[in-house]
Formats: structure tokens, C-alpha cells, sequence
């Protein structure tokens, strides 16, 4: 019995391993060298040159003090708290009482006026400093197709907390890998004079991946196949269209996780200019 055992185990054949059918995974099946992309044309962009108000054909504001799902302590507003001045345009946070804030900044947004799917954004800027300040440029889906956040997704091209200044953040913001959970995907890289100078701060986001970039140096790379073999939308939703967001916050359950320094304000954002470039060999790329 023991050796009839045996040798219907010796016949058995082993079962191969089922192939991944990219079709059905986000983020997949893509074949193609993203350094040899070379046709990125400029779409869409701010110089900031015509001192006043923004462009209102190119930016809008997102307006409020409801402490937008972080407890952040300013009032959002609009042309009170920027404006372009001497080819940049401002956001300036200050320490003052507002309709039942204690400070106030802007949170500028190219929602419906600029809204891509795939390509280069530059954003050179020259960041606030001081504790309680909480910067960033970010981008956010303009349709919600995969429901409310996280699960539509987030893309932060450049944070940084005053507490931890010159720390420069990107991240990303999914379903499954998101701050809420401790589970955001992120990378970090120190700009010594991030407060005194203008850097570029950039992405390059492509179908399966998301390369995060200051002043050309690739210093994060989001690329959800190397971390699952089949992504779905809960690790990917970066398949829709997003738009941008430039704002200061204040305080904050990360901006003001030390406190907020009264005596610093005004503080500023100052920002030279906004790019965008997309590639025709990327919006027509097709897996396989």
C-alpha cells in the first residue's frame, strides 16, 4: 500500500502557475521605457507674470474654515490672501480673526480649468517657514469616480511641516495606502534653503507608475506592480483625471502637531511658475 502510494504521487502531474492576465489589474502590463519618452509638449501653464489678481481663467478657490477633515485652524479665502506680485503668485497666511478662525490663507485650485490624466507637472515655488505652517501642492480627482476620499486617490507633490523644516514630502493617498491607516506610500528628501530659494517640485505620472521629483532628482517612485502582482482600483485610482491645489495650512493634525507659533505670521508660498506637459505616446499607450 505504502509503495502504490508513492507511485500514484510520481504520476501526478504538478499544476503550473496561472498567468496574470494584466487586462483586468490596474497599473499593469505596460511595456515600454519611461526614459526614452521624448514628445512631452507644454499643455497648460502660469508664469505669473501680470501682477494683481490670478488668472481666474486658469484658477479658482476652494473657500471655508469647516478645518477641512484635518482640523486645521484657517479660514480659506479668496483674493485676500493671494495675489500675483513681482512675477509670482503669493499665498500669504496670517494670524488675524475671521469669519470664527483665527487665521486665514488661500487654498488656489485649477479644478475644471486645468484637469489632466497623465503627465509632467513642475511647480517652482519658494516654501513658508515656522511651526504650524503646513504647505503644499497636491492634486486631487476632479470627478470622484471611484468614490469619496481616499478611495478616488491623492497625490501630494510637495508637503513640509514648519516643525520639520526643510523636510520635503510626496506622497500618495489610495484606498489601501493612505495616513488615515499609516499605510500612505511616501518619500522624503532634505532641501537645506527650501524657505529661502525656489525649487521645482515635480511628478511625472505615467499609467502604472508615479516618479516624484525636486529639481530633477528623482527621489520617490510609486510603482504599485512591484508591490502587488495584480493592482486594483483600491492601490491605483490614478486612471481619471486630477487638478491642482496650492495652499498653506495652519495647524493641523500634522501642520500643528507641535503647535503653532503665533509670532511668525505673515508667512508666505511663493510660487514662479506652474508646467504641465503630457505625451502623445503616453495618452495612446495600450497593455501588451
Amino acid at each position: 500500500m505504502f509503495i502504490f502510494i508513492l507511485a500514484s504521487c510520481k504520476d501526478e502531474e504538478p499544476t503550473p502557475p496561472e498567468e496574470t492576465d494584466y487586462s483586468l489589474c490596474k497599473a499593469a502590463g505596460y511595456d515600454y521605457d519611461p526614459a526614452a519618452i521624448t514628445d512631452y509638449e507644454l499643455v497648460w501653464s502660469d508664469e505669473f507674470d501680470v501682477d494683481g489678481e490670478i488668472d481666474k481663467t486658469k484658477w479658482g478657490y476652494d473657500i471655508g474654515g469647516s478645518g477641512w477633515g484635518n482640523n486645521e485652524l484657517q479660514y480659506y479665502t479668496t483674493d485676500l490672501n493671494s495675489w500675483v506680485e513681482n512675477g509670482n503668485m503669493v499665498i500669504e497666511a496670517r494670524k488675524e480673526n475671521y469669519m470664527g478662525n483665527a487665521y486665514t490663507s488661500a487654498r488656489v485650485i485649477s479644478k475644471n480649468k486645468g484637469d489632466w490624466l497623465y503627465g509632467r507637472i513642475d511647480v517652482m515655488a519658494k516654501l513658508p517657514t515656522g511651526v504650524g505652517t503646513w504647505p503644499a501642492i497636491w492634486m486631487l480627482p476632479t470627478d470622484w469616480r471611484y468614490g469619496s476620499w481616499p478611495n478616488s486617490g491623492e497625490i501630494d507633490i510637495m508637503e513640509h511641516v514648519g516643525y520639520d523644516q526643510n523636510v520635503v514630502h510626496g506622497s500618495i493617498h489610495t484606498k489601501f495606502f493612505n495616513h488615515s491607516i499609516g499605510t500612505q506610500r511616501s518619500g522624503t528628501r532634505v532641501v537645506d534653503t527650501a524657505s529661502t530659494e525656489f525649487h521645482k517640485y515635480s511628478i511625472e505620472w505615467l499609467p502604472d507608475r508615479i516618479k516624484f521629483y525636486i529639481d530633477d532628482f528623482n527621489y520617490f517612485t510609486f510603482h504599485p506592480n512591484r508591490q502587488v502582482s495584480c493592482p486594483t482600483v483600491g492601490q491605483w485610482p490614478f486612471d481619471m483625471r486630477f487638478h491642482l491645489l496650492l495652499n498653506i495650512a495652519v495647524g493641523g493634525n500634522w501642520g500643528g502637531a507641535q503647535g503653532v507659533d503665533e509670532t511668525i505670521f505673515p508667512q508666505r508660498m511663493e510660487i514662479d511658475y506652474v508646467r504641465v506637459y503630457q505625451s502623445e505616446f503616453i495618452t495612446n499607450l495600450q497593455k501588451g
